[in-house]
């Protein structure tokens, strides 16, 4: 079994982050839009072609203004755009973050998941030979695997 994680990520270490990450929360929150589900599904998705429209229309406000309508707030746009591209820089950084916590908890559950089937294999053989104690303990964790057709194998 090729282990990779081989050690807990300090409880300290955890408490630093869960400070920092709060911090930057409270730090970007007044800025922030906070949508709702509805909100998040009526709004229109502009991805990076579109996007890429909106820039270039933000630039012919600026060297063009003759063709800015008087209903078009330019300085709210300028704003809307700056927000727009998602802060890259910050976001990769996060997404970062996102990716050392799942890839650790990925690895960390498989495995676990393999350890604790080493484990169930020795006790179902233990009780398939009446060895004291090993069939209580297999009637326990063989719930886990009832009724899992072609997902054997798998846990819940």
């Amino acid at each position: 079994m090729d282990n990779k994680h081989v050690s807990n990520i300090p409880a300290e270490v955890l408490t630093q982050v869960n400070e920092k990450i709060a911090e930057a929360i409270a730090l970007i929150k007044p800025y922030s839009v906070i949508l709702t589900a509805d909100e998040r599904a009526s709004v229109v998705k502009v991805g990076d072609s579109g996007f890429n429209f909106v820039t270039k229309v933000l630039q012919y406000t600026r060297t063009n203004p003759e063709f800015v309508p008087g209903y078009l707030n330019v300085s709210e746009f300028e704003t809307d755009v700056k927000d727009g591209d998602g802060h890259p820089a910050i976001t990769t950084l996060i997404n970062q973050l996102y990716n050392y916590f799942d890839d650790t908890k990925l690895a960390a559950r498989s495995e676990a998941y393999g350890a604790a089937l080493y484990y169930y294999g020795s006790v179902q053989q233990a009780a398939s030979v009446n060895l004291p104690g090993a069939k209580a303990i297999y009637d326990d964790l063989k719930q886990y695997f009832a009724s899992r057709g072609s997902k054997a194998g798998t846990a819940k």
